[in-house]
């Protein structure tokens, strides 16, 4: 155990193993990164899959964001470790009934997948660099082809009914990783907080709505560095995608809450002091208020008065980014709020806050941040503002 999470200050009565918090930052920051890998594919599969021609300017740089979100998903949970290469225990001697050793399969499906699926949506773009540079990213380029150089109408189509194909099994896949974390949570009696059936199904859609909230965020901030237009029709249909998840995940928010009230479970009492004292700034403020009313209220509002251009662009934008604070906070009231209500349901502790360190909030931050400096990379050598498999060769 990691001791800058011990001698947490406490009120009431816990047991002495209780005053330690096994969980910090890394872990709030881990489910909210395999949130942003799911939401991201969702927006690719609903044009790959789907056919809705709208998010056709982001669907590959949807694609590309959810590949770097998912190199960097273990990350948190290696940091934890501290040994990292003991992670390689639950892969090469897993115990079946464990899902943290599923996560290693899953996981590891999932980037090939995404891998592969990339491979194909870019390979035109990879043949045609391949042959015109002679440079040293030529030679990238020529072994990242992997000696296909055929663009004929035919081998695109092979290419198409590849990336459908990848796209569809992808889609239960990328669900599935996220809807684990939630599983995991949900199903640890322990803790009230988290004990639920409903987590698992609030992940996934808190998930979808973090995805496409970067994604509208990151789109609209491309636009405006590449000196372009925005494709107001495209971030329209985002806002239309993230509005409606939006209110669905509240919803199912809103019933857990009242199923753990209605309930009165053991340690309700606490509970409820904790969400009526603790949680009053962090969930019905940040979480709720903030980050879930108030884009429910705006986009609400263009929509219904038919709000176009800029308004509408920056109104989306503003709105998803409210989202991202929304599903930050989420996770972290269910990862730290969980851990500080105690095992026996009548004591109260408080996070000792880590700044610095393997596992403070720097470290945190820095996880996050891994994979838009990826990101930035990834669409200098795969340009993903063109549909290169569906353009017809000449």
């Amino acid at each position: 155990m990691h001791p800058e999470f011990s001698a947490a200050p406490y009120i009431g009565y816990v047991y002495p193993n209780e005053t330690v918090f096994p969980w910090g930052v890394l872990i709030v920051a881990y489910p909210y990164l395999t949130g942003l890998v799911a939401g991201a594919f969702t927006v690719s599969s609903l044009y790959q899959v789907f056919g809705l021609q709208r998010l056709r300017p982001v669907a590959h740089f949807a694609l590309l964001t959810s590949l770097c979100c998912m190199i960097f998903v273990p990350t948190p949970l290696l940091l934890h470790l501290g040994h990292p290469e003991r992670a390689f225990n639950a892969v090469f001697t897993p115990h079946w009934s464990s899902a943290m050793a599923m996560f290693g399969y899953f996981a590891g499906f999932y980037v090939l997948l995404l891998m592969v699926e990339t491979w194909f949506v870019f390979r035109p773009y990879i043949v045609q660099q391949a042959q015109q540079r002679k440079d040293l990213l030529g030679r990238y380029y020529r072994l990242l082809s992997l000696g296909s150089y055929d663009l004929s109408e035919d081998a695109l189509r092979v290419d198409r009914k590849w990336i459908l194909a990848l796209a569809i099994i992808g889609i239960p896949a990328a669900h599935g990783l996220h809807g684990y974390v939630g599983f995991l949570f949900g199903s640890l009696k322990s803790r009230e907080w988290w004990s639920s059936d409903l987590m698992p199904v609030i992940f996934l859609f808190s998930a979808i709505i973090s995805g496409v909230s970067l994604l509208t965020v990151l789109y609209v901030l491309s636009c405006k560095l590449r000196r372009i237009a925005v494709d107001v029709d495209c971030v329209k249909g985002l806002g239309y995608t993230v509005w409606g998840f939006l209110m669905f995940t509240l919803l199912l928010e809103g019933v857990e809450f009242g199923s753990l009230v209605y309930k009165g479970k053991e340690g309700i009492d606490m509970i409820m002091v904790f969400v009526t004292t603790r949680l009053v700034i962090p969930f019905f403020v940040l979480q709720i208020g903030v980050g879930a009313v108030t884009p429910i209220l705006i986009l609400s509002y263009m929509f219904w008065r038919g709000t176009a251009g800029r308004a509408l662009v920056a109104g989306v934008t503003t709105s998803a980014a409210l989202i991202l604070l929304n599903v930050i906070m989420m996770r972290f009231n269910v990862v730290i709020g969980g851990q500080e209500i105690s095992k026996t349901g009548v004591g109260l502790l408080s996070y000792p806050w880590v700044f610095l360190g393997r596992e403070g909030v720097f470290a945190a931050a820095s996880v996050l941040a891994a994979p838009m400096l990826l990101l930035l990379v990834m669409i200098r050598l795969l340009p993903p503002w063109h549909d290169p498999v569906n353009t017809p060769a000449h």
